[in-house]
């Protein structure tokens, strides 16, 4: 690898997967400057970086900065063209970051490159999605990817589309990012205001904005734990990604977006759950989990319908969790 490459691992009380996902990196990633951005740990994951990764920079800010914003005070003290932006729970498999850097030589235009994020089962997680217009949310809601399975594809709709497939796509999941330096710079980094969830999903559309691509690299393999952290930190983490994912849509497309597009999300489900409802009492094993995801569907998007105080609260300046005050 001649790129020179600054990896930045955001961590908050995941020790024994921060350890993994540094042990990988120094076996496939040597030659890869490593920085540590711990959001104020109470596990040990400090004393664990410098006791057996004393190459690994280790960065303990004063506050919880949350993802994007831990990123970016990486980003201000190195120069290296590439910056992987991480989650602790990440663990980079071989050759990955050759893959990824050789997709990134081949497309100029990439501001972003994501690799396959594979789970524990050996499943890949569905991490690439289109960005929520009116036009995905009306198809998504008529279940036209399921009429046509191009459809499903090329909005990267979850068991419709090809994970083996290389291609350009609206936004990735931000577990684990190649960015492209000069593309990183001319966008101002991540958005300090999404201090998590959403900040994947807003820094791929500005990118777009600006005239840059993300690209999907299958070829890359990366190990994911999938919200590690957030899971300690939320009773429901699925429902505080959605309620970022309605706030970031306020913001950026407007409340009248965001309501519309919950609205359309909701029609779907309603109709889905009228649809399964006696065929799951009729038969539960065949037709039960259906009609629950489709109830799950429809609590998640209901908060989309909130006025901006209730989409943004949480998001705007309130205690989080762990006691720490989100920026604004």
């Amino acid at each position: 690898m001649s790129e020179r490459v600054m990896i930045a691992v955001i961590s908050w009380n995941t020790r024994d997967l921060l350890e993994e996902c540094l042990r990988a990196l120094a076996e496939r990633a040597p030659a890869a400057e490593v920085a540590v951005v711990d959001n104020g740990s109470s596990d040990g994951s400090p004393e664990l970086v410098r006791s057996r990764f004393p190459a690994v920079t280790l960065l303990q800010p004063e506050r919880n900065l949350g993802f994007g914003p831990a990123v970016n005070l990486v980003g201000r003290q190195t120069e290296a063209p590439w910056l992987i932006a991480a989650n602790a729970d990440t663990a980079l498999e071989a050759g990955a970051l050759e893959q990824l850097l050789e997709s990134a030589a081949r497309r100029p235009d990439a501001g972003i490159i994501a690799p396959k994020l594979v789970l524990a089962d050996g499943a890949t997680q569905h991490s690439v999605h289109p960005f929520p217009t009116l036009a995905v949310g009306a198809a998504v809601a008529l279940g036209l990817h399921q009429v046509s399975p191009r459809l499903g594809d090329r909005i990267c709709i979850p068991g419709a589309w090809n994970p083996e497939r290389a291609r350009a796509v609206d936004w990735a999941h931000g577990a684990f990012l190649l960015l492209r330096r000069e593309a990183f710079d001319a966008i101002g980094g991540f958005d300090e205001r999404q201090w998590m969830y959403a900040e994947d999903l807003d820094i791929g559309w500005r990118m777009r904005r600006a005239g840059w691509s993300t690209i999907y690299e299958p070829s890359a393999r990366v190990r994911h734990a999938v919200s590690a952290s957030a899971k300690q930190a939320f009773a429901d983490s699925e429902l505080r990604q959605s309620r970022a994912a309605y706030a970031w849509m306020a913001r950026r497309q407007g409340l009248p977006h965001a309501r519309a597009y919950a609205a359309l999300s909701l029609t779907g489900a309603t109709a889905r759950i009228a649809l399964l409802a006696l065929p799951a009492r009729l038969a539960p094993k065949r037709y039960g989990a259906a009609l629950a995801r489709a109830r799950r569907w429809r609590a998640l998007h209901r908060v989309g319908l909130g006025n901006r105080h209730s989409l943004t609260e949480g998001f705007d300046d309130a205690p989080s969790p762990d006691g720490i005050r989100l920026p604004g």
